[in-house]
């Protein structure tokens, strides 16, 4: 296997006695769409961190592209590059003296340069507001901008820290796109860390679920919907109130044993008893409940995530 990034047993404290890695292990391939996933404070911003060379781990091994990342960061800033959560462009610049401005930090040949940022500007549909001022730019737009200037030194790796946060949903399947292209038409790396868990269902070949610096399961999306072996009952509101109304009153009849609300539905764990399925139905047809949908369906991310990091609602 093709690895560009190999972690092994990294480990991350502070001088507080904060612990953010670990033992952290992983390993991400060769041109694919890896997603880092975790609650708050699972130590994916450290991990971010240390592989893009602003920290240095405690212990551990990384190495990237074949490199050992402690003894050739300067190497390895050459080879990769980072969006932060923050667009970084300047809104003083044009979009065009943005990018020229970031080749030129990245020290590309000016003409190899402009070549570039033609091709990039059309990929990303960015050509239409060449004549506008870049502060007039909406925040998706900012943002492909953004991911843009970095692409202009053709990074073997390309770091993504959280790029829908805040868009809408437009927004944000314009963007997915995006990171497809970059993938399969640059053949480049992306290292995503998201907490849209349908973000990274859609978009990864690989995904790491970890909590309190340890990675949790590891593995395509496909294999770790597998990972529970149980179906879900899906019980459909017209509002996220009677979604509510009616898990509070459900919870303390014990038909259920774990509830968690999301998409005005309760989902609840039934592993292969549909005479749990039979029971519920049963109760709120009894209980006059009026719901709009129930089902039994497979499992998602989501239902992973929050299984393994222990945050479904008890």
């Amino acid at each position: 296997m093709d690895y560009q990034i190999e972690i092994n047993k990294l480990v991350k404290q502070y001088k507080n006695g904060i612990r953010a890695l670990d033992g952290l292990s992983l390993k991400v391939n060769r041109g694919e769409i890896f997603s880092l996933l975790g609650p708050n404070g699972a130590g994916k911003s450290s991990l971010i961190n240390i592989l893009t060379t602003f920290y240095n781990p405690t212990s551990g091994d990384v190495t990237m592209l074949g490199k050992d990342l402690c003894k050739e960061p300067d190497w390895v800033r050459t080879q990769i590059a980072c969006v932060a959560q923050c667009v970084s462009i300047d809104e003083h610049l044009s979009l065009m003296e943005n990018m020229i401005f970031q080749s030129r930090l990245y020290k590309v040949d000016s003409a190899v340069a402009r070549k570039r940022i033609n091709v990039l500007i059309d990929n990303f549909g960015l050509s239409q507001y060449l004549k506008y001022p870049v502060a007039s730019y909406s925040g998706g737009v900012k943002r492909r901008l953004d991911i843009a200037m970095n692409m202009v030194s053709m990074p073997k790796i390309l770091f993504l820290d959280e790029p829908t946060v805040g868009m809408d949903i437009a927004s944000r399947k314009a963007m997915w796109e995006i990171m497809r292209k970059i993938r399969d038409d640059f053949e480049i790396t992306i290292f995503l860390t998201t907490h849209y868990l349908e973000e990274a269902d859609e978009l990864s070949d690989t995904i790491c679920i970890m909590k309190e610096g340890r990675e949790l399961i590891q593995g395509t999306p496909g294999s770790l919907k597998q990972y529970t072996r149980q179906n879900i009952l899906r019980i459909g509101f017209s509002d996220m109130k009677k979604t509510k109304d009616c898990a509070e009153i459900l919870a303390q009849t014990h038909l259920l044993t774990s509830i968690n609300l999301r998409e005005h539905s309760i989902f609840a764990d039934i592993g292969d008893d549909r005479k749990t399925f039979e029971n519920v139905n049963k109760w709120l047809l009894g209980k006059d409940v009026s719901f709009d949908a129930i089902e039994i369906v497979q499992p998602s991310i989501e239902d992973v995530f929050l299984k393994l990091t222990g945050m479904e609602r008890r």
